[in-house]
């Protein structure tokens, strides 16, 4: 962070006969030099230039200081480096590393920091649709959807031969009057109610809705427009979607048959469902009591709602005995028992939907992504947005940077904490940009390593 001259000197105990002081006197020092891996790996992705373009600019250039591509890259690259407020950019304005990132080490104006602060940027995560006389800045929100999918598509060499696209719905509370702010029984507060689509760790979707709508609401809109545009690159590939009880719906069932994709979902149980395997849960218990441990029997039958499916279709159920009681669970899915048997299909292909939750936490957690503080519910859409993309801006450099690095499965906090947050003195003269970085800092290799893949990718 940089710092200015400040004569107030802190003392503290004595070392070896030595006083200790500090003061904030430093000088051109950041506390965030590894975001310079953010920017190689930016540069690989051009993920903020692609960011930027889904903005359309109408401010006049004679009195424009700040780009929307600096204010993107500013925003985006504040939060993967956990600044999740506009109040932070007050400082960050003024830090040698982000302006390096931004390509821009003084303003044009002597009365300006180099990056932009607050003021200005809270006009970018305040865009409307269409540009207005207050309104200098206009937001394509189709543009930016299509882009988490481009990102996605773009990972890859080559077509994968079959994908799971994992979706979840999660809260994300409200403490304020925001538009669309409803109470939610389930999480016991008022809400948004956000879909994620996930590949793997691939983000596609992230989209903001109101709490007193279904799970599914919208789901069927939101796979129409990735699918379509997946197999527009990758016309052959087989999707799979999978969820939890929440998508089990006709409505989503019936359109992923309709289009070739095949589904696994969580079905919520019920006295019907329960008759269907209570023979099997009787042996299940038995044995249970007369091992001790827990025991768990399969059925897979065909079953059908009373009037809100079109169809019978294939339903798993688990029998399981444990803890002295017994725990049901069903799943109905497209894929054929020569394709999937019960079993397996349970535990290993529905059951690693719970990794999804966690990636959802990171976004939430370590991203800010439940940061939806302004009033208007677009303005929170384009919060829940910027913390995406800082989001794959991370896993990008997970996945191209740190591959061979103990970092390769971590968390984006972790990243942060520990290749990210690494302070530097940065010297600026005629012909170069020092950026002398603390010696002690325990992951030198790891840093090492991933500028090497980045630039290699890169090249």
């Amino acid at each position: 962070m940089p710092t200015e001259c400040n004569p107030e000197l802190f003392e503290f105990a004595r070392v070896e006969g030595r006083a200790v002081v500090a003061s904030f006197d430093g000088g051109r020092i950041s506390s965030d030099a590894g975001a310079l891996l953010l920017g190689a790996t930016d540069g690989v992705l051009n993920l903020t230039q692609r960011l930027a373009a889904c903005f359309q600019d109408s401010r006049d250039p004679a009195y424009t200081e700040h780009t929307v591509a600096t204010l993107v890259m500013q925003r985006v690259v504040a939060i993967a480096l956990g600044y999740e407020d506009l109040n932070d950019h007050d400082e960050l304005r003024h830090d040698p590393i982000m302006a390096v990132l931004a390509q821009k080490l003084a303003a044009s104006r002597a009365d300006c920091a180099p990056l932009a602060g607050k003021s200005t940027l809270n006009r970018l995560e305040r865009s409307t649709a269409e540009t207005t006389r207050y309104h200098k800045i206009a937001a394509d929100t189709d543009a930016m959807e299509r882009l988490f999918v481009d990102l996605f598509l773009d990972a890859h060499d080559k077509p994968p031969a079959q994908i799971t696209l994992d979706l979840d719905a999660t809260d994300d509370p409200l403490h304020g009057h925001q538009e669309g702010r409803f109470f939610h029984g389930y999480y016991d507060c008022y809400c948004y109610l956000p879909l994620y689509v996930f590949c793997g760790r691939h983000l596609l979707a992230a989209k903001l809705r109101r709490a007193d709508s279904d799970g599914s609401a919208g789901a069927v809109e939101e796979l129409a427009r990735i699918i379509g545009q997946i197999r527009a690159r990758w016309p052959r590939v087989r999707i799979l979607l999978r969820g939890d009880s929440g998508f089990c719906r006709e409505a989503l069932m019936a359109w992923a048959e309709a289009n070739r994709v095949d589904y696994v979902f969580g079905l919520a149980r019920n006295v019907r469902l329960e008759t269907e395997i209570a023979a099997e849960m009787a042996q299940a218990k038995a044995a249970a009591q007369r091992t001790g441990q827990t025991v768990r029997r399969f059925k897979d039958f065909r079953w059908s709602t009373r009037d809100s499916w079109s169809r019978r279709r294939r339903v798993i159920g688990k029998a399981e005995w444990t803890q002295g009681e017994g725990n049901p669970r069903f799943v109905v899915t497209s894929l054929s028992k020569a394709k999937a048997g019960g079993q397996w299909l349970y535990e290993t292909i529905y059951c690693a939907r719970g990794e999804m939750e966690n990636r959802i936490k990171e976004c939430q957690l370590d991203l800010f992504a439940d940061r939806t503080s302004s009033a208007t519910m677009a303005a929170n859409q384009l919060r829940l947005w910027f913390a995406s993309f800082a989001y794959v801006l991370l896993c990008g450099l997970r996945r191209i940077g740190l591959a061979h690095t103990q970092f390769a499965t971590a968390t984006c906090g972790t990243i942060r904490l520990k290749l990210l947050k690494i302070g530097a003195l940065v010297r600026t003269s005629v012909r170069r940009i020092s950026v002398a970085m603390a010696s002690a800092c325990p992951w030198q290799q790891e840093f090492a390593l991933a500028h090497a893949l980045l630039r290699r990718a890169g090249a």
